[in-house]
């Protein structure tokens, strides 16, 4: 028997557990390692936080897709990794060993240095395993302000994560707590929000972000939480009640002390293959993983890759050889606008309105559906 072991449940290892239910491989034990039975699509996060979508529909049920595959789950997330003797330990103290392994754990932000006790509530999007415990907290704490009061909310990034984010956070907010002004801004390091999106998605991206009353600041990268606000790299300060970090993805810690070969910001190096550069046997794949030339940090790789990762490693399993996985030149970004529209980009190409949002909510629809049973929508 070969040991498969699949640390972590992202986009790309659904698609592996459903590969192998639709075709078992009988001479191939399956183990998954994760921190709950549940995990987030990514895509469906921002109609969460604004109020449009329980938690439990965002989520793909990894327990019930892990007994379809005929797979073992442990709820505890992987700790250390050892190259040479093939074994993981887990938060549990449990070890682990294994002949073929694959993470697909996600990313973590770089947070800002914290100067002040009175510095802005902060509410980072990375990990987003536990985003809804944060996110249930900022909201406890909004709750107990006092009315007629103006928050300032800033968002400092200058991607769609961080425009998508300070949107949707804000509509919630407006629609809980109306007698509360809010204003939003967003720190974007760039000369441009949303720099690898063509001038049309910008427009469109701007033109919303200003109906939303967000004041957008270019060329300015957040460095530290201060008293009452965000100092970016000039020393320059910026007002602010809660912060929003969606910028600063890097690897999780713990794969520092491993001997995965990483590039500079912590994430796994692989070959086109996926397979860890210089580590047969072992596969990185979605946000954990440095393609080369690298890839931007969107969950829509770690689906494009799903596929194909899936293929391989059944091939590893039966020591054939692998195929190279191609990344796709171009990808379409949905980004929800928090106000029931939503803005389409493809290169250059953009669009915007309520059927884009209705669209964007169809796809994630399917997708979450496409690795649940009928049954997993109810509570446990």
């Amino acid at each position: 028997m070969k040991r498969l072991l699949l640390i972590g449940a992202g986009h790309a290892h659904a698609f592996v557990l459903e590969a192998l239910a639709e075709k078992p491989e009988p001479s191939v034990e399956i183990t998954v390692v994760s921190d709950s039975r549940y995990a987030a699509y990514s895509g469906s996060v921002p109609a969460w936080l604004a109020g449009e979508c329980t938690l439990r529909e965002t989520q793909i049920d990894i327990a019930a897709l892990c007994q379809r595959a005929g797979a073992r789950l442990i709820t505890s997330p992987a700790t250390s990794l050892s190259v040479e003797t093939h074994h993981v330990v887990l938060a549990s103290g449990d070890k682990l060993a294994f002949d073929i392994a694959s993470l697909n754990i996600g990313s973590t932000l770089a947070l800002p240095a914290l100067r002040s006790h009175k510095a802005p509530y902060l509410l980072a999007m990375r990990p987003l395993s536990s985003l809804h415990e944060r996110w249930q907290a900022l909201q406890d704490r909004v709750a107990q302000l006092s009315a007629g009061r103006e928050q300032r909310v800033v968002s400092v990034g200058s991607g769609a994560a961080s425009c998508e984010t300070l949107m949707s956070v804000l509509a919630q907010l407006r629609k809980k707590r109306a007698d509360i002004t809010w204003r939003g801004e967003i720190l974007s390091a760039s000369d441009t929000l949303l720099p690898g999106a063509g001038r049309l998605p910008r427009w469109l991206t701007k033109r919303t972000l200003r109906r939303a009353n967000i004041t957008v600041h270019n060329g300015v990268r957040g460095e530290a939480l201060v008293e009452g606000g965000v100092l970016d790299t000039a020393n320059r300060h910026f007002p602010a009640d809660i912060a929003l970090w969606a910028t600063g993805a890097v690897g999780h810690a713990w794969l520092a002390d491993t001997a995965l070969p990483l590039d500079s910001l912590g994430f796994i190096q692989v070959e086109k293959t996926l397979e860890v550069k210089g580590v047969p046997g072992i596969f990185a794949a979605g946000d954990c993983a440095a393609f080369t030339p690298p890839l931007p940090n969107a969950g829509v790789y770690a689906v494009r890759m799903g596929p194909h990762l899936a293929d391989n490693l059944r091939a590893a399993c039966r020591c054939q050889p692998l195929d190279e996985w191609q990344p796709p030149k171009r990808v379409l970004a949905l980004i929800g606008t928090g106000d029931g529209r939503a803005i389409a980009s493809r290169g250059v190409v953009g669009f915007a309105g309520k059927w884009v949002w209705q669209w964007k909510k169809r796809i994630d629809a399917r997708f979450i559906a496409r690795f649940n049973p009928p049954f997993s929508n109810e509570i446990d």
